[in-house]
């Protein structure tokens, strides 16, 4: 089974439950001020640095399992990180929503919930625990749950970061309608790599669009090629998570002049 069914599975196996409180977030959410503007951050004359707070991942084993979110995320902030991203997937990832809820209330920029988001319930979690943005990927969804959730993300003030692997799923990503798109440069299958190909579809998506490159860099040498491609944002989450300073690394990365599209 392709690694991104198992998780899916596993996500799907616990909504049943987590359903039980909607109306509780529902009622909680409606009181919380607007969350800050994820798009805005990301609109800036360099590359916007997406900095993740990461523990583990299927593909590269433990990374940083002792991590303080806080701790991590502010450094991350000092060295330039334009938003935050946090991963929220328990068993494949060692995350959870209460670290993105401290991250959201101790550091001072938007941050997005990255997770296996197949249900309205965790948009209303996300935006209970303080994220300005969630991700959505398309291989996960079929056009019709995607449309929905994008509008019901949208509907609670969160921004949506819409996740593409190769071109059949750029089309629908874009036929989406969300401002920000992200090409994965990580086959979600089977969790490969091949920067060359993701980079040519950034350079496709539309310049009224953000284009976010996604995983597969580490220097700032990575990032340029991202940004001759046209990113206008990057999003690092293991070679950070992993840096025995990741304030210095955060800097090394987040500098690089932005050459459009």
């Amino acid at each position: 089974m392709a690694v991104l069914d198992q998780i899916l599975d596993g996500v799907r196996a616990n909504l049943p439950e987590r359903r039980k409180r909607r109306a509780e977030l529902e009622k909680a959410v409606a009181s919380l001020p607007a969350p800050p503007c994820f798009a805005s951050a990301l609109q800036r004359t360099t590359v916007a640095l997406i900095a993740e707070v990461k523990r583990r991942s299927p593909s590269a084993g433990a990374i940083n399992p002792g991590l303080d979110p806080v701790e991590l995320a502010t450094r991350y902030a000092a060295g330039g990180a334009a938003a935050i991203s946090v991963l929220t997937e328990g068993p494949h990832f060692g995350g959870s929503l209460d670290d993105l809820a401290a991250v959201a209330a101790g550091v001072a920029r938007p941050v997005l919930r990255k997770d296996f988001i197949l249900d309205e319930i965790q948009i209303l979690e996300a935006r209970a625990a303080g994220a300005a943005a969630v991700l959505l990927i398309v291989r996960a969804l079929d056009d019709a749950l995607l449309l929905r959730l994008d509008r019901f993300a949208r509907s609670l003030g969160l921004a949506t970061l819409v996740e593409a692997h190769d071109r059949a799923e750029l089309d629908r990503a874009l036929a989406a309608g969300s401002g920000i798109v992200g090409v994965n440069a990580r086959d979600l299958d089977d969790f490969s790599i091949d920067r060359h190909r993701a980079w040519e579809l950034v350079a496709t998506i539309p310049s009224d669009r953000i284009a976010v490159a996604e995983s597969g860099m580490a220097t700032a040498a990575d990032v340029a090629e991202a940004a001759a491609a046209g990113a206008d944002a990057v999003l690092i989450g293991g070679a950070l998570a992993a840096s025995g300073d990741p304030e210095a690394g955060a800097r090394a990365v987040a500098g690089e002049l932005r050459r459009g599209r």
